[in-house]
């Protein structure tokens, strides 16, 4: 397996549009949509589906986030096909690395693990069958567990 490219990052926010103004109005990212409820943004440069999701959290962040704001995860693009996500699962298997979760994001189809300290790490190929340039929203489709 080979890493291609930062494909994203997540963060857990205290004030989404306190981090839409810094990320959106001042970097210039353009905001995709909103999921979770409006209390994320998806946004992109240009490059790619999305470089960054931003997640409210508030003042008191759910047990989900472990109580901290900042890093979520991070994503990695391996590839371009599910064939080269079942040989990355195939070789994190063999090396001893648990994989937490599998899921179908219709953009991407991912997997995700720990690195030795502890950081979630998606790893991902984007599908193929998707027109993300053409129509952007997409990436705010509902994500489906994925079965390799």
């Amino acid at each position: 397996m080979k890493a291609q490219y930062l494909g994203h990052v997540v963060f857990y926010v205290k004030e989404l549009a306190r981090a839409l103004q810094f990320y959106r109005d001042l970097l210039g990212f353009k905001e995709i949509g909103r999921v979770f409820e409006d209390n994320a943004a998806v946004l992109t440069s240009g490059r790619t589906h999305h470089e960054l999701l931003l997640i409210e959290v508030g003042d008191a962040p759910a047990p989900l986030t472990g109580g901290r704001r900042g890093l979520y995860h991070i994503g990695i693009k391996i590839g371009d096909s599910l064939e080269e996500l079942r040989e990355a699962k195939e070789e994190l298997d063999r090396a001893g690395i648990l994989i937490s979760g599998m899921t179908d994001h219709a953009v991407t189809q991912s997997l995700y693990l720990h690195d030795p300290d502890g950081n979630e790490v998606e790893l991902y190929v984007d599908a193929q069958a998707v027109d993300w340039q053409n129509n952007p929203r997409v990436v705010l489709s509902p994500s489906k567990p994925l079965f390799l």
